[in-house]
This record gives C-alpha cells, structure tokens and sequence, in this order.
C-alpha cells in the first residue's frame, strides 16, 4: 500500500470516528456518486441517500459516535469492526448505549468507498435492549438457543 493510499484509509477511518451532523455533506469527499450501501434497514445506491441516511440518525439519537476498534484491508477495500455509542433521546437519555457491528467497504480506483456493507445483529444489540419487546427477545434467544 501507498503512503498516499494509508492517507486516504487514515482520513476515512477519521471521518467516521469524528462524524457529526455538520459534516454529513462530507460524504462525498469518501463515497462515490453511486456508492451501495446497505445495513438491517436500509439499502440504497445513491450518495444523496447514504448522507440522508446518516442525517436521520443524527435525529433518531443522541451523540451517536463510532469508535473503530480494529481494521483489515488495502487500497481495494476494508474490513471494519465498530462500536457505535449513543443515547436514546426519549428513553432513560443519560444512558449510554452501544452497537457493535462490522462493515466491509470496496474502494474504486479513485480511493471512494463504492460499497458500504454493515453487519451487526438487530436482536442482540437493538431489539434485546428495548423496554417494551426487550423481554420477549431475550426470552425467545435463550428458547431458540
């Protein structure tokens, strides 16, 4: 990998970690105009979605943040593992909460991220900790299991 290369993973990787609502229109400065992304809810090939994606966040919780803990790859594409911190702006919202999931991403040949494929696991780190259904998915994981 080219230093200019390590330069542009180590701006990417900042993005994410220092991300906030003013600089969500960044996004393009790091994905490419059609750039794919998908997570649990959501899929959609476009930039305008992606950033609209991650402004919705910023107003479904409070001080979301990512705190990437450890990452593989090279100028073709990588391999993140994350945290991500936030506070529910309704429920109990001195808590802070977390999910922890990992993402793949492949780069063009220009260093933009053109796919952005989250993974984590709704039941454990959402759905479990709700006050309402929490219960009942603890319940049915321990039955399944």
């Amino acid at each position: 990998m080219t230093v200019m290369e390590k330069s542009r993973i180590d701006a990417l990787l900042h993005f994410y970690e220092t991300l906030t609502p003013d600089r969500v229109g960044d996004f393009g400065f790091y994905y490419g105009q059609s750039a794919y992304f998908k997570d649990p809810f959501n899929e959609v090939n476009r930039l305008e979605d992606i950033r609209e994606i991650f402004a919705r966040m910023f107003r479904q919780v409070a001080d979301p943040r990512f705190v990437i803990s450890e990452w593989a790859g090279d100028a073709g594409g990588l391999f993140l593992v994350w945290e991500m911190r936030f506070r529910m702006k309704s429920w109990k919202p001195q808590q802070v909460r977390s999910i922890r999931g990992a993402s793949h991403l492949r780069l063009g040949d220009d260093g933009k991220v053109t796919y952005h494929r989250d993974y984590w696991d709704t039941g454990e780190e959402l759905y479990a900790k709700l006050p309402l259904i929490g219960g009942a998915v603890r319940f049915l994981r321990r039955a399944i299991g």
